[in-house]
């Protein structure tokens, strides 16, 4: 009877250790995505103050500076987009950049990030979106950008369909 009771001692402390592990995983594991986003909320303030920029925070973490408004329709998530653009990172490398006659998309198919920023425009609008990584391509390296990349664009929203 007591070996079953050592027993049964001994894999209650093994489940107990194997649960903390876990819990502490898991914990942790929050603690980096937290801290992922206070680093891209640190890193896009300190570029817009850094470039003076009037920018608008919209509470997901993305920041959006409006140069020109525009006067013609504003885009939804639906709409098929015409937009002149130039992607770049915080060290100002750019890794993608359209033709001056812009390239076509729609909403629904791009990083969230297009997504929320460019309905903020009209069609003739320009200006900034200043992205966190999690509405970008989030901890996946994707081509030249880095995993946990802020991302910035310049844009200029040609047209909207």
């Amino acid at each position: 009877m007591n070996y079953i009771c050592l027993y049964n001692v001994f894999n209650m402390k093994k489940i107990l250790l194997i649960t903390v592990i876990v819990l502490s995983f898991v914990t942790c594991k929050k603690k980096k995505i937290s801290n992922q986003a206070e680093l891209d909320e640190k890193i896009i303030t300190n570029y817009i103050s850094d470039n003076k920029l009037n920018a608008i925070a919209t509470g997901s973490g993305l920041y959006y500076v409006i140069s020109s408004q525009g006067t013609g329709i504003q885009p939804n998530a639906n709409s098929n987009v015409t937009v002149n653009y130039k992607g770049s990172l915080k060290d100002g490398t750019v890794f993608d950049q359209s033709a001056a006659v812009g390239a076509t998309f729609n909403l629904n198919s791009v990083i969230k990030g297009w997504q929320e920023g460019i309905p903020y425009f009209k069609k003739g609008g320009k200006g900034v979106l200043l992205i966190p990584s999690a509405l970008g391509y989030g901890a996946q390296a994707t081509g030249s950008i880095p995993a946990n990349s802020v991302l910035i664009f310049d844009i200029d929203l040609i047209n909207v369909n």
